[in-house]
């Protein structure tokens, strides 16, 4: 039985709508919700478009061909959906690569700022939750999928630079998360030890006092301020307290030492992050996380592929410029090999406590802020998923006509197990969730 069903059932039982939440899950009523097997989710991110001739199949259905870009992903071909025809719709404030890069998993406007890109309106942050973390809150919701961190935010060559061409995750309206790029900085978080845990309690302690205090003498808009704070508190206390009681079931990996955080070194940063992040779901960390690849407007310059022109700057080239495209698509084809190093990695690690493989349990998507570079259009959006499937049919190239792509977020969520109505603006949900079953 659905959640509209079971709602519509117990109302037709004259039970009240606030009772609605504490009455749907009982076991006895038989309106719990089936247990399902686990589930997570990955989100790979490039920048500045692709090269559509050499990305897109000519043909739909099972019966398609990989072209240049996707060679890399061949192995898991039928394991593979390549979904195009999807279009970020959301307009207002800010350029194309603010509004593909923050907008891309969002769903909805930006709020109006002081951020100047190459429109008339500069812009601000994101309105609205990305849903990555609509679905890690979901996720975190229940006991039986709740994680230590819910989601880990991956970065690769991402800058230290804070505005919406580098931020893609969204906690909720106006709160950018920051990927980790620093794979050192990351392994801290995931398996540092704290070593002095009881001086860093009675810090907690004391700014959860202060709070209380200052919550009495400030305005109701500043004292939600203060409870965004309190939570991080909790949160953090949480995470002491879940540090001490959690054993691995894998040692984490052993990184190579002395990589810095730099341009040239993005391959090796590449494949330590995937090592952590895969060694993070062995573990149950989280069931949710993004990898991102520099960012919108990013000017990485790839002289591992023997690239000395900045990214950015080299997608602007026109279509007749052969050398220029052939350059991006090695590039994007780069992109690509580093993705089949994460999910090959995925398949080739057991599922712990379970048949299969991480791979058999996730699903990895490839996207893209923009569709094309040069032209900064936001159709046709690169959309590739890999994996599990979660209902999913897979093997297939599908084509749809200009569509919003908050539809493949809805049926993202949904595939997840969370049955929302709308996600990010709903005008743009109309249709409902997008049908790749």
């Amino acid at each position: 039985m659905n959640a509209i069903r079971r709602r519509q059932f117990l109302k037709q039982l004259g039970i009240s709508v606030s009772a609605l939440p504490f009455l749907t899950g009982l076991p006895s009523l038989g309106l719990a919700s089936p247990v399902r097997p686990r589930q997570r989710l990955v989100i790979v991110f490039s920048p500045n478009g692709t090269i559509p001739p050499a990305f897109w199949p000519e043909e739909t259905g099972s019966d398609f061909k990989l072209k240049e870009i996707m060679e890399p992903l061949e192995p898991f071909k039928a394991r593979m959906l390549v979904v195009n025809g999807l279009s970020n719709k959301v307009r207002g404030d800010g350029d194309n690569h603010m509004r593909g890069m923050s907008c891309l998993l969002t769903g909805i406007e930006l709020f109006p700022g002081n951020v100047q890109g190459g429109s008339d309106t500069p812009s601000g942050w994101a309105s609205g939750i990305s849903i990555d973390q609509e679905i890690k809150n979901f996720l975190q919701s229940r006991e039986e999928t709740r994680t230590r961190f819910g989601s880990l935010e991956f970065g690769v060559g991402v800058t230290d630079r804070a505005d919406p061409w580098t931020r893609m995750s969204y906690a909720g309206p106006n709160q950018p998360l920051a990927p980790i790029s620093d794979p050192y900085q990351m392994y801290e978080k995931l398996y540092g030890q704290l070593n002095d845990k009881e001086n860093l309690q009675s810090v907690l302690d004391e700014v959860r006092e202060d709070l209380k205090k200052v919550s009495k003498l400030v305005s109701a808009e500043d004292r939600r301020l203060l409870e965004d704070h309190e939570t991080l508190v909790r949160q953090m206390e949480k995470e002491i307290r879940v540090a001490n009681q959690q054993k691995l079931r894998v040692a984490p990996p052993a990184l190579e030492e002395g990589v810095g955080d730099q341009n040239d070194n993005v391959p090796r940063l590449s494949r330590m992050q995937a090592d952590l992040l895969v060694n993070c779901f062995v573990n149950d960390m989280a069931r949710v996380a993004t990898l991102q690849y520099t960012k919108s407007v990013g000017q990485a310059r790839m002289n591992w592929l023997d690239i000395k022109d900045p990214h950015h700057s080299l997608s602007h080239e026109p279509d007749k410029d052969e050398a220029a495209q052939g350059k991006l698509v090695k590039i994007n084809k780069w992109f690509a090999g580093e993705l089949h190093y994460l999910v090959d990695t995925l398949a080739k690690t057991p599922e712990p406590g379970g048949p299969g493989s991480l791979l058999d349990h996730t699903l990895v998507i490839w996207t893209n802020e923009l569709g094309k570079g040069n032209s900064h259009t936001l159709d046709n959006i690169p959309f590739v998923v890999i994996g599990g499937g979660f209902g999913f049919q897979m093997g297939r190239s599908v084509k749809f006509d200009n569509l919003p792509h908050n539809r493949f977020h809805l049926a993202l969520a949904h595939a997840m197990g969370h049955r929302i109505e709308s996600f990010g603006k709903a005008a743009l949900c109309d249709g409902g969730p997008l049908k790749l079953a």
